[in-house]
Order: C-alpha cells, then structure tokens, then sequence
C-alpha cells in the first residue's frame, strides 16, 4: 500500500472545465458538491483505502522562524493568492494507477449548474523511507 495526498486546489490549478467560483454556486450546489466528497470519503473508508480529508478555510498566513527569542514572523493572511488549497484527502491504496483513478473520479464532484467541475487535482505520494542495505 502507498500512500498518496490529494490537494484541492481552489485557485492557481490549471482552469476546470466548469469553471465558476465556489462563491458563485447556489446553497444547493455547494451542498451538492460537498455531499458528493463526503459520500466519495464513504466509500473508500469502506474499501480501507481512505485516511484523512478535510476543508480547509481560505484564511491563513505565511510563519517563518526567525531567531533565537524572537518570535515567529508572519506574513499574511493572502485570501487572494494564486493558489489556494481549498481541500486535502489522504489516501492509502496498492498502487499509482488506482491513486490516478481515485483522483479523476473526485475531480467530477459537481459544481454550478450540478455539473461535474472537472477541476485539476494535485497528487502527489508521501516520502517513503530510503531502503537499507544489510551486508
């Protein structure tokens, strides 16, 4: 099993298809779209194949370190920034290809007009450990 991250970009991904902003969307259609990721989590929790997910709020800043007894420098919040990560799954399964599947099918959640979005999804595996040589 190898586990893999899928980010939701809400902006700075390539354009989808149906590409209006969530703003946009009537109640019924953000209610729809969330509906179709919660019943997409559902069933890979079923299948042993889900992890994590969650929405994440558009709020939020930049935090660097900067110094013994100083503290943290903070830049932000940049609710208008290019790329906003909207959302993130975890997902544990056999094989690339099935992350591949998985993921396509999560980028047809509905969107206005209860259309499928077809938006880009990020999918990227988690660092696994280099292997050990034994002598």
């Amino acid at each position: 099993m190898a586990k893999y991250l899928i980010l939701k970009h809400y902006r700075g991904a390539p354009e989808a298809v149906n590409d209006v902003p969530m703003d946009r969307w009537t109640p019924e259609e953000v209610s729809a779209h969330i509906q179709y990721m919660n019943d997409f989590a559902a069933r890979l929790e079923k299948s042993g194949e889900y992890v994590d997910g969650q929405a994440l709020a558009p709020e939020g800043a930049w935090v660097r370190y900067d110094g013994e007894g100083r503290p943290p420098v903070t830049d932000g919040p940049f609710a208008e920034t290019k790329d906003l990560i909207a959302g993130w799954m975890i997902i544990d399964v056999d094989s690339y290809e099935r992350a591949v599947e998985l993921a396509g099918e999560l980028s047809a959640a509905p969107g206005a007009g209860g259309k499928p979005i077809h938006e880009w999804l990020e999918l990227r595996p988690f660092l696994t450990a280099p292997p050990t040589i034994a002598e």
